[in-house]
């Protein structure tokens, strides 16, 4: 999901986001934001002054302890994290690794069934036919739902998996990167079916979890063939009128489906990011500078624009309104419309983490996942009742969108996007809450929100109420242009910020509050290296491990933070796989990072997914041997057979003895 992926042989766009193009390759002109200039305080020093705040005394009490790790007698102490499993090696390989004592088995590979009249598997024919029947490539997201709905089952529910792009170099033979713009039509088609999402049943049998064939459930979404609905503000707005659609209430399909989220009433979100990689045409006319600022300028990186009319800017200048939003879907209804809900802004959505503020409304959070953008929070306006999901199928068609303001003194506040307040106006071309929510960047640069290094996920702690948002990198802002949560110029590594919403009556953080205060939980990199200013826990390198890129999130029942990562092409550079971390998020083992799961050469891992007991752990294997090709893959992960490409895959990781996860 999600950040710098891939190398300038194997990009995808973040890569229009990563670092590994000379150019701005994201398309906008963000670069030239204005930025507050300061520097942050260094979390070693922030940790005394702020750990009542940030709930680490325990963690501060080590640290003035000097931090040691061992005793005078050279003696090492004992790991300070409750996370007591065996590290696997922190190193690049062809396959992947896990803790020691943990079964780590692919559950689903692309191509796999998910309808039940569907192929096997022919990676020698690929047709769109098959595809759309089968599950797609590069799976990102991932939603556990209990079955029945409802039941907070662990051993049997709905596995809900995003498809976000796809790597023609490893789908078919003969071609590298630079040809993914020249397919034929028929290998478009192909794609465009690869694109979207999965809905697959799956249910735990003597230990083992597989998927139910034949299930009522199973279905597939994809930007070929699925209609879906658009609803609030934006809805039959003139600007997403097309020829195929005159009324801009319906649209065909979803792409470049990142993180997503699940609401209080049973539904998914997911997130379209990087849409602008898939038109092509120059910006021209009255949407041009709209286009422009999504990143949109004429060099995509599909061909589909040659093949199909809506993907050409020139001929369906609207198009690309229609998509950039969050796409609601009832998996426990397989006929039911997917719906895009624009209430909640147009961007390049990274997540959807939701929560419930102290009256009982449903707050939404999301990344824009590039470099110098914002981050988001909306709040419905009406509450979410319980005891009937169906009440709350249209909720999220009204409330507010806000965004994020961080002051360097360690406070922030939500700044409502509303038309008529401040700059939003028809003096500024706002005529309507409709051009706010399509312009939702331009709406946000006009309030001043704080420019961040590529927020990507963004999660609500269910056992704290603070909430974490992954900032992967940023090597484009300079030392000058460090600040607040900014802390590093350039920021190659990232890091993770720490979000603690006002209290609410009971004294708890409230999601509904418009004012929060920030800490930084740690900063990315080696820390055995002065140059990458990495900021962990003092006990990290003996008891836990380095990473970089931080990705997605998750919490596993107890609270603690689960890191993914994604290096990008700077994974060999960096010399360490992507994969899963682990660490504290209180007392004295807090922010000292553990590694989990190596995910194999390539690759970087998405969607982590705990079932509600937290004895299983769902993750998202995404392009193993990216930088490669079909005919000379890196790995042949998972297969490992001559005659089968690499194939991203879902991969359901357990304790070998049974129990709860990272215990």
């Amino acid at each position: 999901m999600k950040g710098a992926r891939g190398g300038p042989s194997g990009l995808r766009d973040t890569d229009m986001n990563s670092d590994d193009f000379p150019t701005d390759d994201d398309g906008s002109d963000d670069d030239d934001q204005p930025i507050a200039r300061d520097h942050a305080t260094p979390l070693s020093l922030r940790i005394g002054r702020r750990a009542v705040l940030a709930g680490g005394a325990g963690l501060a009490a080590w640290t003035m302890t000097g931090g040691k790790t061992a005793r005078a007698d050279g003696a090492r102490t004992a790991n300070p994290s409750t996370l007591t499993f065996i590290q696997p090696p922190h190193v690049i390989a062809d396959g992947h690794a896990v803790a020691a004592g943990y079964d780590a088995r692919v559950l689903i590979r692309w191509g796999d069934p998910v309808s039940a009249d569907a192929p096997a598997f022919d990676p020698a024919h690929l047709t769109a036919e098959a595809q759309e029947k089968q599950f797609g490539t590069n799976n990102d997201f991932i939603a556990f739902l209990p079955l029945p709905a409802g039941s907070g089952a662990s051993d049997h529910g709905l596995l809900c998996v995003n498809h976000e792009y796809a790597n023609a170099e490893l789908m078919w033979p003969g071609l590298s990167r630079k040809d993914q713009k020249n397919l034929s039509a028929d290998q478009a088609q192909v794609e465009m079916a690869a694109h979207g999402h999965s809905v697959v049943e799956v249910k735990k049998t003597a230990g083992e979890w597989r998927v139910v064939a034949d299930s009522r459930y199973a279905r597939r979404l994809t930007l070929r063939s699925t209609v879906m609905a658009i609803s609030g503000p934006a809805a039959r707005h003139p600007r997403l009128r097309t020829t195929a659609d005159p009324t801009g209430a319906r649209v065909i399909g979803t792409l470049n489906n990142c993180a997503g989220g699940k609401t209080p009433w049973g539904t998914v979100l997911i997130a379209e990011e990087n849409i602008h990689q898939y038109f092509s045409g120059a910006p021209t006319g009255g949407e041009a500078d709209n286009h422009a600022r999504m990143g949109i300028k004429g060099n995509p990186r599909y061909s589909w624009g040659r093949h199909d009319a809506r993907f050409d800017i020139e001929q369906e200048p609207n198009e690309p309104n229609r998509f950039g939003w969050l796409v609601e879907i009832d998996p426990y209804d397989p006929a039911s419309l997917p719906v895009k809900r624009t209430a909640l802004g147009r961007f390049k959505h990274e997540g959807a983490g939701t929560a419930l503020t102290a009256d009982g409304r449903c707050a939404v959070y999301s990344g824009d996942d590039q470099r110098f953008e914002y981050l988001y929070k909306f709040v419905t306006d009406a509450r979410v009742i319980h005891s009937d999901p169906a009440a709350n199928r249209n909720i999220l068609d009204h409330g507010t969108l806000y965004v994020a303001r961080f002051e360097d003194d360690g406070t922030g506040h939500w700044i409502a996007l509303r038309l008529g307040d401040g700059p939003l106006t028809a003096a500024n071309g706002f005529k309507t809450q409709a051009d706010v929510m399509i312009e939702t960047r331009r709406a946000a640069d006009l309030m001043r929100a704080t420019p961040l290094d590529r927020p990507e996920d963004v999660e609500p702690n269910p056992v704290t109420g603070k909430v974490y948002a992954m900032l992967t990198n940023n090597t484009k802002r300079t030392a000058d242009d460090a600040h607040g949560p900014n802390p590093r110029g350039p920021n190659p590594y990232g890091h993770v910020l720490e979000i603690t919403p006002a209290p609410g009556p009971d004294g708890t953080p409230d999601h509904g509050a418009e004012t929060f205060t920030w800490d930084i939980l740690l900063r990315a990199g080696n820390p055995a290296v002065a140059d990458h200013e990495a900021d962990y826990h003092p006990a990290t390198p003996d008891h836990g491990a380095w990473l970089a890129a931080p990705d997605n999130c998750a919490f596993d029942p107890r609270g603690r933070l689960w890191i993914s990562t994604d290096q990008g092409s700077k994974q060999h550079k960096n010399g360490i796989p992507d994969g899963m971390y682990a660490c504290d998020l209180g007392g004295p083992g807090r922010a000292l990072t553990r590694f989990f799961f190596a995910c194999p050469r390539g690759a970087e891992m998405c969607g982590p997914e705990f079932t509600p007991d937290g004895e299983t752990l769902f993750v998202a294997v995404q392009h193993p041997a990216e930088g490669s090709t079909f005919d000379a893959p890196a790995t042949r992960w998972p297969d490992f057979k001559d005659d089968v490409p690499p194939r991203a895959s879902v991969v359901a990781i357990t304790r070998a003895k049974g129990g709860p996860i990272g215990a």
